[in-house]
């Protein structure tokens, strides 16, 4: 069945070119701004031929890309229900395209095109998950897709499809967040000389890959992969997963494969039907479905995977922590997420209690205020003595420090991990509740240290506080709008005035001589904090250049003023000429670009099209006006974020000394 195209506000906003706020600016304004023909209150859909035609009636200039076109094609091709298959429909074609380019270009050349194109793409897929239903996509969409697949490349093209259908699909679907997997990728990678830092041959015995860093992972399991998201960061090792939803393992196993990995994906609930019961992997990453209670535990009461306790009707995370264990080798590292309450939930405490006992858990880590946690167990040893103490990590106020804490923590099982990390005796969790949430276990600051630390940051807030009027900017209202003629980032490539720099997709940012600016200091407006080998294929930063995110959200781009560090992955650099353009100027519109384009769902992040970003034409002397106050405005932006940060660790001194009885109230 075929739909008439429909787009939601973000894609209206991608297609004006203009923020999400806009859209709904406009649904207020103007009565004749096109009425919803779908989804729901909180999320509806419009028809883009009555928005096109909107636009067109209003002066709004708009562009549709070749991206864009392909999505909307897929949005048209069936009912929202089945979108998951359609993008994973898209993504197998994609990987015939990567794999067999001549066939294409046969099929198109033949009287059945849609026919042979069937045949061809089935048997350069063959090692999908599930069979592709070639018939959901129409030959002419085929043809966009392969434009596409030209235009950006295979693997590009389809995660900007992803991105949309995780957008879309931002209510139903459970995406975890990037930067949770980074993490979970980075744990799971034992530093060098570490115990079990030599990789193992893997399930099969296949032996390690080449290009793997020493002490990699051979072999990665997710038993509730999704759409992949845990096992992407793992591109060098066999990656194996499996996934309940066929269209979601079908997405996975496409997503991995077009980036070149060696991946074995299948189709089933990893509960009931396991579809690796004879692995034993060397990491296992998982993010399970949180409360799913009807998860199998009439038919699996016996199952030879409860080694720690049979687990209780209502704590199904307990069930894929031990299925997790059951699927790692001796000496193996499992990293989890699981809800905060399944750390302290009565009904559970047995089970906490016996991983506790056996040497299995190893680390809890809380990642957010209200969790999720993360859960980091380690497989023991045949006869292995078992640890006596436990990492406990409160970072909901940032991952920043759990890296080190950990990798201390392993090289050290009986120290003293870095701050925020605390390693707690096992002896004293092993009460009546076994209650494994670090925030019960953060210490309170000792009585001196802390009221001493309370009178500094009051100082330091107090004077970050009177320093606020002297960062406001010099910018004065206009009795109206101006209007300005406007250009694009793309036509002053074109016209040679900005050349534009991708960083890598990925780099080893923890070891080396070389400074590499990461997203994490490009947002801070801090130095360079990565450190990589030197080699070919880097970007050095200059004075003058502009550096901006690659995703939204963030709205993150500043002007480089130190030379010698490199692009971080994420990152675009903006080389400009500075005889025709201001890079204070560019990097403020490319800072608003960021901020006000789709916005960051669970998943990560939409990317921004840097090309389509659109800056005033204006002469240089203006250009350095507007760049000024762009610079003001950023500079403001910093001081905020560093006086709530004061703000926010006084209120916790506060809180910590008042009830710990270091510090009492004013008279």
């Amino acid at each position: 069945m075929k739909h008439d195209a429909t787009l939601n506000a973000g894609d209206i906003a991608r297609l004006a070119d203009v923020g999400r706020a806009a859209v709904s600016n406009w649904r207020r304004r103007y009565d004749d701004f096109p009425q919803p023909v779908g989804g729901t209150a909180a999320s509806p859909l419009f028809s883009l031929p009555e928005v096109e035609d909107w636009l067109r009636r209003n002066g709004r200039s708009y562009e549709m890309s070749l991206g864009d076109r392909a999505w909307q094609g897929l949005r048209a091709s069936g009912d929202d229900l089945r979108l998951g298959d359609l993008v994973a429909c898209a993504g197998a074609f994609l990987l015939y395209l990567r794999r067999d380019p001549g066939s294409w270009k046969t099929v198109t050349r033949s009287h059945e095109p849609a026919k042979r194109l069937h045949q061809a793409a089935a048997a350069a897929t063959a090692d999908l998950p599930v069979p592709v239903d070639w018939s959901l996509i129409d030959i002419r969409l085929y043809r966009l897709l392969a434009d596409l697949a030209d235009e950006q490349g295979p693997p590009e093209a389809f995660e900007l499809l992803c991105e949309r259908y995780i957008e879309a699909h931002s209510r139903r679907l459970s995406v975890t967040r990037a930067d949770y997997a980074e993490l979970m990728a980075r744990l799971a990678v034992p530093s060098p000389g570490d115990d079990g830092a030599a990789a193992s041959a893997g399930d099969d015995g296949a032996p390690a890959a080449a290009g793997l860093a020493a002490g990699a992972p051979t072999s990665v399991f997710d038993p509730a992969c999704g759409v992949g998201a845990l096992l992407l960061p793992f591109g060098g090792a066999r990656v194996l997963g499996q996934e309940s939803g066929e269209s979601a393992a079908l997405l996975a196993a496409v997503r991995l494969l077009l980036r070149g990995a060696r991946a074995h994906l299948v189709a089933g609930d990893s509960l009931r039907h396991d579809g690796f019961s004879g692995l034993r992997a060397d990491v296992v990453v998982c993010d399970p479905p949180f409360n799913e209670r009807a998860w199998g535990y009439e038919e699996l009461t016996g199952d030879p995977r409860w080694e720690y306790g049979l687990p209780p009707r209502g704590e199904p995370e307990l069930a894929w922590v031990q299925h997790c264990l059951a699927r790692v080798r001796h000496g193996g590292l499992v990293a989890i997420l699981m809800p905060a309450a399944a750390a302290s939930r009565r009904p559970g405490k047995r089970i906490r209690g016996n991983l506790l006992r056996g040497g299995a858990l190893r680390a809890v880590l809380t990642l957010a205020a209200g969790g999720p946690d993360l859960w980091l167990l380690r497989r023991p040893e045949p006869g292995e003595r078992p640890p006596s103490q436990v990492l406990m990590l409160d970072a909901a106020d940032g991952l920043a420090g759990a890296e080190d804490a950990w990798r201390a923590f392993t090289a050290d099982p009986e120290g003293v991990p870095p701050a925020p990390g605390l390693a707690v005796r096992i002896i004293d969790l092993l009460d009546d509740e076994v209650d494994l949430s670090p925030a019960r276990h953060r210490p309170l600051p000792g009585e001196q240290d802390a009221a001493a630390e309370f009178g500094r940051v009051r100082e330091r807030l107090t004077a970050a506080a009177a320093g606020l009027a002297g960062t406001l900017p010099d910018v004065a209202p206009l009795a109206e709008t101006r209007e300005m003629p406007t250009t694009t980032i793309g036509e002053l490539v074109r016209a040679g005035i900005v050349t534009i720099h991708q960083g890598p997709p990925k780099m080893a940012v923890d070891a080396g001589d070389l400074p590499v600016l990461t997203v994490a200091d490009l947002v801070a407006g801090g130095p360079p904090t990565g450190r990589t080998p030197a080699g070919a294929g880097h970007v050095t930063l200059e004075p003058g250049d502009v550096v901006a995110t690659v995703v939204t959200g963030d709205g993150a781009a500043r002007v480089v003023t130190a030379p010698g560090a490199v692009l971080g992955p994420q990152l675009h650099l903006y080389r400009i000429d500075h005889e025709r353009l201001d890079p204070d100027f560019l990097a403020g519109y490319l800072r608003y670009a960021g901020a006000s384009g789709a916005t960051r769902s669970y998943s990560g992040a939409s990317r921004v099209d840097a090309r389509r970003v659109r800056v005033p034409r204006l002469s240089l002397a203006e250009q350095r006006e507007y760049g000024k106050a762009f610079r003001e405005l950023l500079a403001l932006s910093d001081h905020l974020r560093a006086t709530a940060a004061l703000g926010d660790r006084l209120v916790r001194l506060g809180f910590d000394g008042l009830i710990g009885g270091h510090l009492r109230p004013g008279r």
